[in-house]
């Protein structure tokens, strides 16, 4: 099956999340409109201060193994990408581990004109680079069980669930997808 991607390019730069300056946005300001609006309640952040999503985010900044990133459509910010390595952040403990493994949050920007496809394309942008680092073999992933939307979101571009997990702030689905899942699912579709 075909599928038609959202007109133009996708690129990804580290978050800033520095308080922003007179007359200039920051990122945590971008970032905490988006995880604030009703539209992301599974981002658990819905009753953030900016001042946590700062902070949670320098945390993350200042992190080892975990980085944020700003996601650009036409050089705009359009989404929020997270990686972390999965063995000491997020899943530390709670699942068997192969080498090679990444762990990947990303949340879409609510859209001022929904487009058809945008958010497939934005998970086909993020896929692709976290894919790009040769060291990476399999991304893993675990959304809350009753995030059905991402569920089918997620199989789309091949991610298949390991099973469920018990976190200290929800009940998750841990699913995986390996570079030849990925590459499989997007096989004959336009990239």
């Amino acid at each position: 099956m075909t599928r038609t991607k959202p007109p133009g390019s996708f690129s990804l730069r580290p978050m800033d999340p520095t308080p922003g300056r007179k007359g200039r946005r920051s990122d945590a300001e971008l970032v905490h409109a988006w995880v604030t609006h009703p539209r992301s309640a599974y981002w658990m952040m819905g009753d953030a201060r900016l001042e946590d999503v700062e902070r949670e985010y320098m945390a993350i900044a200042a992190h080892p193994h975990h980085d944020a990133f700003i996601g650009l459509h036409e050089e705009r910010p359009a989404f929020l990408m997270e990686r972390y390595d999965p063995t000491e952040v997020e899943l530390k403990g709670l699942y068997e581990a192969e080498p090679g493994d990444i762990g990947m949050h990303f949340l879409v920007a609510p859209p001022e004109t929904p487009v058809h496809g945008f958010t497939r394309a934005v998970l086909d942008a993020v896929m692709t680079e976290l894919f790009a680092d040769p060291r990476v073999r399999r991304v893993v992933v675990e959304p809350d069980v009753a995030h059905f939307a991402v569920h089918t979101l997620n199989e789309s571009v091949g991610f298949e669930v390991i099973g469920e997990i018990t976190k200290p702030e929800k009940q998750a689905l841990l699913s995986a997808c390996t570079r030849e899942q990925f590459e499989a699912a997007t096989t004959g579709a336009d990239r």
